[in-house]
């Protein structure tokens, strides 16, 4: 699998995402919603950075488990119930996703929800990825 990613100079310096993904590859993994549950189904950890990195964990063990490592990841969507509670911890978030999925950024997004399934939950990452054969 290649991944170029493309931050065009006439577009704002990316950080902490990159502007456009190309990947190819032979499979393409799409990766469900993931938050801070448990392996009993319970939200884990009190603040969003406490979440978010569990959210990540589990969002990269899906990926593991399908043969991708994070280095495969073409997108990301990160839903969050305070985008301003995320952009005050956006250092402490970029961070933990650089310790957990490194500095190869895939295309993101931040978008604000009004609540996630489980009420809990302050923060869901989803996305997808493309392997090699």
């Amino acid at each position: 699998m290649t991944v170029e990613r493309v931050n065009p100079p006439e577009l704002s310096p990316p950080a902490g995402f990159s502007h456009a993904v190309v990947a190819t590859g032979s499979r393409v993994v799409f990766l469900a919603g993931q938050t801070a549950l448990d392996t009993d189904g319970k939200v884990v950890g009190e603040t969003l950075p406490e979440q978010f990195e569990r959210a990540l964990a589990n969002l990269l063990a899906a990926l593991g488990a399908a043969g991708g490592t994070a280095a495969d990841l073409a997108r990301v969507t990160v839903y969050v119930t305070d985008v301003a509670a995320y952009r005050a911890c956006a250092s402490e978030l970029g961070r933990l996703w650089r310790e957990s999925a490194g500095r190869d950024y895939p295309a993101m997004a931040v978008i604000g929800i009004v609540r996630l399934w489980d009420e809990a939950a302050l923060v869901e990452l989803d996305g997808f990825a493309v392997l090699g054969d």
